[in-house]
């Protein structure tokens, strides 16, 4: 197998605010592949960014990550996410307040939601946060992708508005 053989690649999905400064940060990381911004764990079908913005569709702004798992674990993924939003805060990251910005991982099978439990347990013993952790921990139904203008926002305009950054946390990995 080679690193570029589909059989390694996996796919994840994050919600942890505003998926501009989610997405500019993850797409960075090794063993990263594509990433697209979008909606997902709401009611509403075909969600869209007037929908989504308003709190009432139960989507979160998220992120679908497309990754090689053999130079990047699920594992490893998800503490690179604790480290660039708060999952402490619930509803809100920065000045951005409302479900749609809320912390969740959003699993595909069995193993992602037992690996994410694990990592959550591990990201709580560390005691970096010095709170609770209320990443919401849900499975995955369905993603809709962002308007165009959403993705790839802060490499269109470098100077936009982003709560997001990578934080130096030891979190017990």
């Amino acid at each position: 197998m080679t690193s570029t053989d589909q059989s390694t690649h996996q796919t994840a999905y994050l919600a942890g605010g505003c998926f501009w400064g989610m997405e500019e940060l993850m797409r960075q990381i090794p063993g990263v592949l594509s990433t697209e911004v979008g909606y997902t764990g709401g009611s509403t079908p075909n969600a869209n960014y007037e929908q989504v913005k308003t709190g009432r569709t139960g989507h979160a702004e998220s992120l679908k990550i497309l990754f090689d798992q053999e130079q990047l674990s699920f594992r490893h993924l998800l503490f690179e996410f604790f480290r660039i939003h708060n999952p402490t805060t619930r509803n809100q990251q920065g000045n951005d307040i409302g479900t749609q910005y809320r912390s969740a991982i959003f699993y595909l099978d069995e193993l992602q939601k037992q690996t994410a439990e694990d990592v959550i347990r591990s990201v709580e013993a560390s005691g970096e946060w010095q709170a609770e952790i209320v990443t919401e921990l849900v499975q995955f139904r369905e993603f809709y992708l962002a308007e165009d203008y959403h993705r790839q926002y802060l490499v269109k305009h470098p100077n936009g508005y982003t709560c997001h950054y990578i934080r130096q946390l030891k979190l017990g990995e």
